[in-house]
């Protein structure tokens, strides 16, 4: 993997068996439940959904979060909708 441009922005997703998911680059943790997180990332808003969801880390200061349960679908908002995002969110997944 080559080395990303000096202030490119990026973000690393890794997912384990659906049951853990490791986020680099997350800016804001705007919203969150056991059904449906909400992240603000260098890369957009990231809409994260599933069941059992809990925090399992969460450090700003390195934009790291770490997220257990079970996990159905990663959204990215796109930025014309960051405004409303909460509510977008709520529509997406009714």
């Amino acid at each position: 993997m080559s080395e990303p441009m000096k202030g490119q922005k990026r973000q690393e997703v890794k997912m384990l068996n659906r049951k853990l998911l490791e986020i680099t680059g997350v800016l804001n943790v705007e919203s969150f439940d056991n059904e449906e997180f909400l992240l603000e990332t260098e890369l957009g808003y990231l809409a994260i959904r599933g069941q059992n969801l809990h925090m399992k880390h969460l450090s700003l200061e390195q934009g790291l979060v770490a997220i257990e349960g079970l996990i159905h679908t990663l959204v990215y908002l796109d930025g014309t909708q960051q405004a409303k995002s909460k509510s977008l969110f709520g529509k997406i997944f009714k």
